[in-house]
């Protein structure tokens, strides 16, 4: 089986970053970004927290995200999780226990247009 993201980078506990941060492959967050982030697939762990503006291929929620994001494929709220602002995703799945509070717009993979909507969706903010 090929290895899907041979890249792996992690945002340790007690490190903030503020700015944009910008990845390939897995980033994994467990301390705090605020600002900009984009990447292919995201993980918040259940520690860590995110205000930003978000543009990934997936993400998984397990701490919280605050701010908007367009996910070209998925979208992930763990139990633990807590998503509150705007969220533009093909798939979306919220387990029992997670927290969402956010106007959620989800995309037909069948529509042309939709990565075309999805993509647009970040220039109105």
């Amino acid at each position: 089986m090929k290895n899907e993201f041979k890249d792996f980078s992690i945002i340790d506990k007690e490190l903030t970053v503020d700015g944009t941060v910008s990845t390939k492959g897995r980033l994994i967050i467990k301390g705090v970004v605020k600002g900009t982030l984009v990447g292919q697939n995201v993980v918040i762990a259940e520690e860590g927290a995110v205000y930003a503006d978000a543009k990934v291929g997936s993400i998984t929620i397990g701490g919280i995200f605050d701010g908007e994001v367009r996910a070209l494929k998925e979208l992930i709220i763990l139990s633990t999780g807590s998503c509150k602002g705007k969220i533009v995703c093909k798939d979306f799945v919220v387990e029992t226990g997670g927290i969402l509070n956010a106007h959620v717009t989800c995309i037909n993979a069948r529509d042309d247009d939709s990565k075309k909507i999805l993509l647009a969706s970040g220039k109105n903010k």
